[in-house]
């Protein structure tokens, strides 16, 4: 991070007052965690299941030059620079939105039900480059992650790209207005968050207000069979990807096998690609990540090399080595329907003479169609393919149900999780194995468990 003297960060956030003797001392990091201050932090008290305000006398300990407050001014520490705001999470997200502004980062911004991440991943490796890039780390792509992304961000950035996440409506809104996106990408519009938006118009629409933060004559990059996202928006170019010959960018020949997936772009003289890992909905990924290489002027030989070798966040469509023989493709990060069957089709396709299990777990936020839409996995279930399933967690039990075959299907309730793990490491041997859910479901234990 570019230093900040402390009278520059009392004007970006607004601050109602401040007590500092040393106003011109300078910070070079910003932390909400007080375990990870030091003697240069500026230290972010945020309000949430517990009270930042009680870990300030830890963060000062640590070596904290100054601290944001938002209560009584009576309360505060006397021991060091404080900057008073009416809310710290607000004056954290003002003061990121100063920082982008003042390093004249561009940005693109990245979201979708699915994808985000690898698209993110995608993305950045093909904007390095050209450029020097800096991108959301892990999943910190909510109110709190996005502003610390760019807070991260190093002084010789030039471009970011941040993913942004969302539960309901206002959410995107609020990060794009603070990142200020000049091309963005929505990756696809699937069934997460279906609790809370209710519909896949729902979802467009809270998805669609990554508009809101970007300025006129920008780009937003979208699938080109999704009518609720291929529109026409005032002020904004839409650029499509897909495998229609009315996309801006078409996929052609899309090819996957265990490790790795290819396909051409029309576009691009019919040009290979390829991609580091299975799947064939990555080449759609895949398809944004290089029309955002495009409008920044990437040259397409770099942005193959860029594809070929880029590096996924973990957890995401990992190949992991096992015990006893297993090859575990761990994607127990996220889930919904759509990806699930998506990487279970993609799974049972594999090539090879091992045998293949499928460990699927729980997905969350589905709203009021959660047995429907757990059910309705089965259709892409082949149990001619697999040796055998093994489904976790509440909602499972509808599959189990849909399934309806006792001798290759097994469930286990969410107390069961110990016997999973057993039966697991007792009978999956020289197998090829798909663990599959939503993060909550907690099935990254089974990943540790079978790795042994």
């Amino acid at each position: 991070m570019k230093p900040l003297k402390i009278v520059d960060i009392v004007k970006a956030v607004y601050a109602i007052d401040y007590t500092s003797a040393n106003r011109f001392d300078t910070i070079d990091n910003v932390q909400f965690d007080s375990r990870l201050c030091n003697e240069t932090s500026l230290f972010v008290p945020l309000v949430g299941t517990t009270d930042g305000h009680d870990y300030v006398d830890k963060a000062l300990e640590n070596g904290a030059k100054a601290v944001l407050w938002h209560k009584e001014q009576s309360l505060a520490p006397e021991n060091c620079n404080v900057i008073f705001v009416d809310d710290t999470l607000e004056a954290f997200q003002k003061l990121a939105y100063f920082y982008k502004n003042l390093l004249n980062v561009r940005v693109v911004g990245v979201t979708g039900s699915n994808g985000k991440t690898t698209t993110k991943d995608m993305i950045a490796a093909i904007l390095s480059k050209k450029y020097t890039v800096y991108k959301t780390q892990g999943n910190y792509n909510n109110d709190i992650g996005v502003p610390k992304t760019l807070l991260d961000m190093p002084e010789n950035t030039q471009v970011a790209v941040v993913e942004m996440g969302m539960d309901g409506f206002n959410q995107i809104n609020r990060l794009s207005h603070i990142a200020q996106p000049e091309i963005s990408v929505i990756t696809l519009i699937g069934d997460s968050h279906l609790e809370f938006l209710k519909t896949r118009e729902g979802i467009a629409k809270a998805k669609l207000e990554i508009l809101e933060g970007m300025p006129n004559e920008s780009v937003l990059i979208v699938p080109q069979n999704e009518p609720l996202l291929n529109q026409t928006f005032d002020g904004i170019t839409v650029q499509t990807f897909g495998v229609s010959n009315e996309s801006t960018l078409q996929l052609l020949d899309i090819q996957t096998s265990e490790q790795e997936t290819t396909f051409k772009v029309q576009q691009f003289s019919d040009s290979q690609f390829t991609l580091p890992i299975i799947g064939a909905y990555n080449a759609l990924n895949a398809g944004a990540a290089l029309l955002v290489g495009q409008y920044f002027g990437v040259a397409v030989n770099n942005m193959q090399e860029a594809l070929a070798t880029f590096v996924l966040t973990a957890n995401r469509t990992q190949w992991i080595k096992g015990m006893n023989g297993n090859d575990v493709l761990n994607d127990a990060y996220n889930a919904s329907p759509t990806s699930m069957k998506a990487i279970l089709k993609d799974f049972q396709a594999i090539d090879t003479t091992m045998k293949k299990y499928a460990i699927l777990g729980d997905m969350r936020e589905l709203g009021e169609n959660t047995s429907a839409l757990h059910e309705s996995v089965a259709q892409a279930i082949n149990l001619d393919v697999l040796e055998h399933v093994y489904l976790y967690g509440k909602e499972m039990e509808n599959l189990y149900t849909a399934l309806n075959n006792r001798d290759k299907v097994s469930y286990y309730p969410l107390n069961a999780k110990d016997e999973l793990i057993k039966d697991c490491q007792k009978h999956i041997r020289d197998a090829k194995v798909l663990v599959k859910s939503s993060f909550g479901t907690n099935l990254l234990e089974v990943v540790e468990a079978l790795k042994g």
